[in-house]
């Protein structure tokens, strides 16, 4: 042990009190960083789940993210054209060379894609009529980019690929119409067609709406509905990485041609809102570990006072400023390390009691647990940052105890 930790660690056990409120503030600060963050992060992660993992981590539409240039601006890129009373041809909606597109996208590394047909018919059911979504799907291949098959509460992906006839219906949809398993119900393109499907599967995702306008049937019983034969409007992507959705996006794009969205794109705004909650909350929460690092500034402060006779008469017997400045240093230093160990104690603890809190939300019939984040790096960042206010709160009074003159000090003792 040198010389300068065995009068730092004297000169704390000489002050119990002080030494004692300033290890509790540090201590507090540190549970408390831990507490406030594990819940906003936590919640953080919570909300981007359920944001990705019920809705597609890329959706490549059939739609294109700038306008087609026209046909007469190609061949006279200069001249005034102007074209009026033209009708469009009609034609069958959809990704053109869809196969192609798929076969293309299944090649890049980390991710699973299905091809879905989205359209709109209309539900009949004992003199009802309702106005839903219908996707047609692949269910081996839906399996793998979405949660529906979680979130069945009665039926599954396996019964709708063995029925033809099948549709999965929302629980909320079902409790609307009365309907159950086995149920059947009419359903109504918008170009006149009409057939009977069987309900064979009920989901609840927790989304009202979704769960009372989403339907799901076979890709080529929709397909027929439709009138749109080996046709498909949408691929719908899962990645191994939801955070490279944005760049994998940007290639799927520039080689299909068709407009890809990725999740992030779709909810910038409420990504913008989680940055600027963060930045807000680490600011509370590091003001938390500041003010306790000034109960180390004053504990120093009053050692330094009280012990300048003998910062005197160390540098009158060879101790140099810097070695001064070192035991006060170390002062804050084991301040800080002590105090964020016992604040890592009480912050797990605060972190476990939170995790068993329970939550109704109003109008749910579920009971939610409150979401805490347990990730290694908020530990570090805690501990970091409480030594750092500990360094920082020690070297004031570190400097002045380094600048004592002892001939002026021992000439006033005299």
């Amino acid at each position: 042990m040198s010389i300068q930790f065995a009068i730092a660690i004297t000169h704390l056990v000489s002050r119990k009190r002080p030494t004692l409120v300033s290890l509790t503030g540090i201590a507090l600060g540190v549970a408390f960083f831990l507490a406030v963050s594990s819940l906003m992060r936590g919640s953080e992660r919570d909300f981007i789940k359920r944001l990705v993992d019920n809705s597609p981590h890329i959706t490549v539409s059939d739609e294109y993210r700038n306008p087609q240039p026209q046909p007469a601006r190609e061949f006279w890129p200069d001249g005034a054209v102007e074209l009026r009373r033209v009708k469009p041809l009609p034609e069958v909606r959809g990704l053109r060379g869809h196969a192609q597109k798929l076969a293309f996208i299944e090649t890049l590394p980390g991710l699973r894609v299905a091809p879905v047909l989205v359209g709109s018919v209309v539900l009949t059911f004992a003199g009802r009529s309702e106005g839903v979504t219908l996707s047609g799907i692949i269910p081996a291949k839906m399996k793998g980019v979405s949660t529906i098959e979680e979130k069945m509460t009665q039926g599954s992906l396996d019964a709708l690929a063995v029925n033809p006839n099948g549709i999965l219906i929302g629980d909320g949809l079902a409790k609307k119409f009365g309907l159950s398993m086995g149920s059947v119900v009419n359903a109504a393109s918008p170009g006149g067609e009409v057939r009977t499907l069987k309900v064979v599967g009920i989901f609840r995702t927790g989304n009202v709406s979704y769960d009372e306008t989403q339907t799901f049937a076979l890709l080529k019983r929709v397909q027929g509905m439709l009138d749109r034969p080996n046709r498909v409007n949408r691929f719908i992507l899962q990645l191994d990485d939801p955070y490279a959705a944005r760049e994998v996006a940007s290639v799927i794009e520039q080689r299909v041609g068709y407009k890809a969205v990725s999740w992030l794109e779709a909810s910038q705004d409420l990504i913008s809102v989680l940055l600027v909650r963060n930045l807000i909350m680490y600011s509370v929460v590091a003001a938390i570990l500041v003010v306790a690092a000034f109960g180390i500034y004053n504990t120093i402060s009053t050692i330094v006072m009280e012990k300048i006779h003998d910062i005197a008469i160390l540098k009158s017997m060879g101790f140099h400023a810097r070695d001064i400045r070192r035991i006060f240093l170390i002062e804050g230093i084991l301040l800080g390390l002590m105090g964020s160990l016992l604040g890592l104690i009480l912050g797990l603890g605060l972190m476990a009691l939170l995790g068993q809190v329970e939550i109704k939300p109003p109008g749910a019939t579920d009971i939610v647990f409150l979401p805490i984040y347990w990730g290694y790096d908020q530990y570090l960042i805690a501990l970091g940052f409480a030594l750092l206010s500990a360094i920082g709160a020690a070297y004031l009074p570190a400097r002045k105890a380094g600048r004592v003159h002892p001939v002026a000090i021992l000439r006033g003792m005299g």
